[in-house]
C-alpha cells in the first residue's frame, strides 16, 4: 500500500529526539535550507521536557514524547533511537504524519524505502507512511559507489572505516575529550562509552559481534547498500573501526567492476556526481582529511587509483560528515522530495 495523503507546501514538522546531536542537528540543517515549516514541535523524553531549543530565532518549548503528541503533524523526523521509533512511529503515521526514521529500526523492512536521495530518490515515492534513513558510513560509501556503478556494474567492495567518536554519541565525545586529557597527563581513566581507551587507540569493533564474526555495523553497511543500490549482487566485505576523530567518518574502498572503467572515466564521473567533491590532487598533497571537514554537506572523494591486483579495479577514500550527511542532511534531503 502507497501513501496518498499529500504533504502540505508549509508541513507542521515534529524532531523527535530534538535535544540529541543528530535532532539539534536536524533543526539547523531545515533552518539552514529553507526549509518550509509551519510549525516545529520538539519532542524528546521526558528528562529533556521543558528544555528550551531554537529554530529560526525562536525560542521553542521542548514537549515530552507520547503517543499523543504527532496530532496536527505533517511531516516527524526520528532520531531517537530503534526503540523509540519501533513504539512511537506507528503512532506518527496513525495520527497522519509521514515518519523519516534514522534508527535501524525500519531499514531492512521490505516495505519501507531505504533512502540516499543522490541515489536512489524514486524510492521515497513508494513509501507508505515510513522511510527509512541508512546508516551513516553506509550513506557516504553509496554516495561515491552510485556514479561508478552507473560507468560498469560494480561486482565486488571492499571497504574499511575510520569512523569518528561522535557516531557513537556526545558521551563518547566526552570520553575521547577526557581520555586525550588524561592520557597527556600519565593518567588512567577507565572506558565507559566504549569498551577500550579511544585516546591515542583504535578500536575494531563497532556494535555487537555477530555468528560469523562481523559486527552488526559491518553487516549494516553490505545489506543497506544491496537494498539502496538496488543491487542484491554486489559482494561487500567491511571491516568497521572507531578512531579517536572527534567528527567526520572516512572510509577505504576497494572496487571491482565487471568490466573496465579507466580512471579518466571515474574522475569524471565523481566529479559530476550530485553531492560529491573530489578533492584529488596528489602533487599538492590534497585528499579528503576529517579533520577539515567537519560540518560540510558534501561526500569528499579523493586517492582515486588503480588497484592492479584485480582484473577491473579502483581504490578511492571517502569522507563526509557523519552527523550532516550521515544523519541530518539525509533525512531532510528525504523531507524536501517529499514536499509538493
Amino acid at each position: 500500500m502507497s501513501w496518498n495523503k499529500p504533504m502540505p507546501a508549509e508541513p507542521v514538522v515534529a524532531v523527535v529526539g530534538a535535544t540529541g546531536a543528530v535532532g539539534t542537528e536536524m533543526m539547523l540543517v531545515l533552518e539552514q535550507r529553507g526549509f518550509p515549516i509551519k510549525r516545529l514541535v520538539a519532542l524528546s523524553s521526558a528528562r529533556s521536557a521543558g528544555k528550551t531549543v531554537f529554530f529560526n530565532g525562536a525560542p521553542i518549548r521542548v514537549e515530552e514524547l507520547t503517543a499523543e503528541s504527532f496530532e496536527g503533524v505533517d511531516l516527524a523526523l526520528f532520531s531517537a533511537g530503534g526503540s523509540v521509533s519501533e513504539a512511537m512511529a506507528g503512532h506518527a503515521t496513525a495520527a497522519g504524519a509521514v515518519v523519516v526514521d534514522n534508527s535501524s529500526a525500519f531499514r531492512m523492512d521490505p516495505k519501507v524505502p531505504l533512502v540516499v536521495p543522490e541515489v536512489n530518490p524514486e524510492d521515497v515515492d513508494a513509501h507508505s507512511g515510513i522511510i527509512a534513513n541508512p546508516n551513516c558510513s553506509t550513506i557516504q560509501m553509496v554516495v561515491a559507489l552510485k556514479p561508478l556503478h552507473d560507468l560498469a556494474p560494480i561486482k565486488r567492495v571492499v571497504v574499511s572505516t575510520y569512523q569518528a567518536a561522535s557516531g557513537a554519541g556526545q558521551a563518547a565525545m566526552d570520553e575521547l575529550y577526557s581520555q586525550t586529557r588524561d592520557f597527556l597527563n600519565d593518567e588512567v581513566s577507565e572506558p565507559s562509552a566504549f569498551a577500550h581507551r579511544i585516546a591515542f587507540n583504535c578500536i575494531p569493533q563497532i556494535d555487537v559481534f555477530m555468528e560469523d564474526g562481523s559486527t552488526k555495523e559491518e553487516w549494516k553497511m553490505v545489506v543497506e547498500t544491496k537494498k539502496i543500490m538496488h543491487a542484491p549482487d554486489i559482494e561487500i566485505a567491511a571491516t568497521c573501526v572507531r578512531v579517536p576523530v572527534l567528527r567526520c567518518h572516512a572510509e577505504s574502498v576497494n572496487v571491482e567492476f565487471d568490466s573496465t572503467v579507466s580512471l579518466e572515466n571515474a574522475s569524471a564521473a565523481l566529479a559530476a556526481a550530485p553531492g560529491l567533491t573530489m578533492m584529488d590532487d596528489p602533487s599538492q598533497q590534497l585528499y579528503p582529511m576529517p579533520g577539515l571537514l567537519e560540518g560540510t554537506d558534501e561526500t569528499y572523494v579523493g586517492r582515486l587509483r588503480v588497484d592492479s591486483t584485480v582484473e577491473h579495479g579502483l581504490n578511492l577514500w571517502v569522507v563526509a560528515d557523519q552527523i550532516r550527511k550521515g544523519a541530518a542532511l539525509n533525512a531532510v534531503q528525504i523531507a524536501e522530495r517529499l514536499l509538493p
